[in-house]
């Protein structure tokens, strides 16, 4: 079975190898430390520091497989240097939106799913809010529908 591509930036690719490196060269280290240390108790029967030590693995190697099979996987999102001639929104465009039913401003860089924090300005490329501002200019009012209560923002500004 063929993976999925996962669309993700030059930078997000970096974080997701550096995520990697850590958790096989340091995190893996302090876990061995704590079964060890765990397996120094002696009965492991009922031993619940050693379960915990044995949970903790079990979460870090998932982990570890879940990145490598991501950056296998990996496509990196090319910055589209027309972004600054056409003007329009596209994946890696980092754009400013005006809610019109709140009068607030967000700012927001369209990202691939898997390096999406829209509570650090990220979004992810299949939400509903990023789906109708592709192809967006400058001044455009986007009518948002596929929420549960749909809006309107207009583009501010797009870089």
């Amino acid at each position: 079975m063929a993976q999925d591509k996962f669309l993700v930036t030059q930078a997000g690719l970096d974080e997701l190898k550096r995520e990697q490196d850590e958790l096989i060269h340091v995190v893996r280290k302090e876990v061995i430390r704590e079964l060890q240390e765990a397996r120094a108790q002696g009965d492991l029967s009922e031993n619940a520091d050693y379960d915990a030590a044995r949970d903790h693995q079990a979460r870090v190697e998932a982990r570890i497989r879940d990145l490598e099979a991501m950056i296998a996987n990996a496509e990196i999102i090319e910055e589209d240097k027309s972004v600054s001639s056409s003007k329009s929104v596209s994946l890696g465009s980092t754009v400013t939106i005006l809610d019109l039913s709140t009068k607030e401003e967000e700012t927001y860089t369209i990202v691939g799913s898997i390096e999406a924090d829209p509570l650090n300005g990220k979004l992810s490329n299949i939400t509903p809010l990023a789906v109708a501002l592709m192809d967006g200019k400058v001044g455009d009012t986007i009518h948002v529908s596929e929420v549960e209560e749909p809006y309107d923002v207009k583009i501010v500004s797009l870089r």
